[in-house]
């Protein structure tokens, strides 16, 4: 193992075991390549638990989003989606003209929306359309839905016949049924683990389960700009759409985004990316520890994984998130 990436691994491996997470892996990618690949662990915590491999596939919640953001730049770019400062109610008319007021699509892929529901599925407003920001499950629903209702497939059918089939993505799906390549996910880690599965295939789930290598393809597909061995799998300007800082005009400063991927301009306060990572890198992250971190300025993907539901660091969570990046980028400046 090359010296400069054994601060990476540690790092990698440190949390693994702070957080009591039984499965770790770790792919860097440097000009197409990948130039480290790590795994460690079991698939679960029991003790007829398999050990984890290139083929283990890990459940990377909230990281699903950047694979909805694609979908949703292709809406844009082909006017399904007419701009992201269309108010929602445009496509949306089933719901609250009310509630939704001036949200706009903007606003929902940027989780400056301020929408909520209840658990009986009541549609509620917190704070006004881009006042604030706030992780909710709510515009993801709409989002998905939308697409589903442009397209006439869900956006898992739209990206497997678009992306997935032509880049020969194999080991990205969305499961319904438990199979030995699956990674057991850890909500508590004095009980045993278990599947993360859906009860539907249609993306409306957070059932997504990739191998490690593919995840890190999927990042390298977006660093590349669609262009993968000369071949343009994706247009360019969809996946520009997707990568670049698309809540510049919400008040709230705090956090840059673009269509789900946290994008780096200049360090903010809630950013989940190392204030020394170059401008105009991008990452996107999940609360079992699936991450993937792209610096376009490096030519550098990194893709780890982990299988333990909430990220280490109770309310310092982010700076563990932070110094990660921060890690990465700092190995390969120049």
């Amino acid at each position: 193992m090359s010296d400069k990436f054994k601060e990476i691994v540690n790092w990698v491996d440190k949390i693994n075991v702070r957080n009591r997470s039984s499965a770790s892996a770790l792919i860097i990618m440097k000009d197409n390549n990948i130039v480290l690949e790590n795994y460690n662990g079991f698939h679960s915590n029991s003790d007829i638990s398999i050990p984890v491999t290139r083929t283990s596939k890990f459940n990377v919640a909230s990281a699903r989003k950047s694979y909805l953001g694609l979908a949703v730049a292709f809406a844009l770019n082909e006017g399904k989606i007419k701009s992201l400062d269309d108010y929602a109610i445009e496509y949306f008319d089933e719901l609250d003209e009310k509630i939704l007021g001036k949200t706009t699509i903007r606003h929902l892929v940027t989780h400056s929306h301020g929408l909520n529901e209840t658990d009986n599925g009541s549609l509620f407003r917190e704070f006004e359309q881009g006042q604030g920001w706030a992780y909710r499950g709510i515009n993801i629903s709409m989002m998905t839905n939308l697409i589903k209702k442009l397209y006439n497939k869900s956006f898992p059918e739209l990206l497997k016949e678009r992306v997935f089939t032509p880049f020969g993505l194999k080991d990205t799906s969305w499961d319904t049924k438990e199979n030995d390549s699956l990674v057991k996910v850890i909500d508590n880690p004095d009980k045993e683990a278990a599947f993360k599965l859906g009860y539907s295939s249609d993306g409306s789930e957070s059932n997504l389960h990739v191998s490690t290598r593919e995840f890190a393809y999927w990042g390298n597909l977006h660093l590349n700009k669609g262009n993968i061995n000369g071949k343009q799998i994706v247009p360019k300007e969809v996946i520009e759409l997707a990568t670049q800082v698309q809540n510049s005009k919400n008040k709230n400063k705090d956090l840059p985004q673009g269509l789900f991927w946290y994008v780096q301009d200049i360090p903010r306060k809630k950013s989940e990316i190392g204030d020394r990572v170059p401008q105009e890198s991008y990452q996107i992250l999940g609360i079992t520890g699936p991450t993937i971190l792209v610096i376009p300025k490096y030519n550098v993907v990194v893709a780890k994984m982990y299988n333990k539901r909430y990220n280490y660091g109770g309310d310092n969570y982010l700076y563990y998130l932070r110094e990660f990046s921060n890690i990465v980028a700092d190995a390969f400046r120049e």
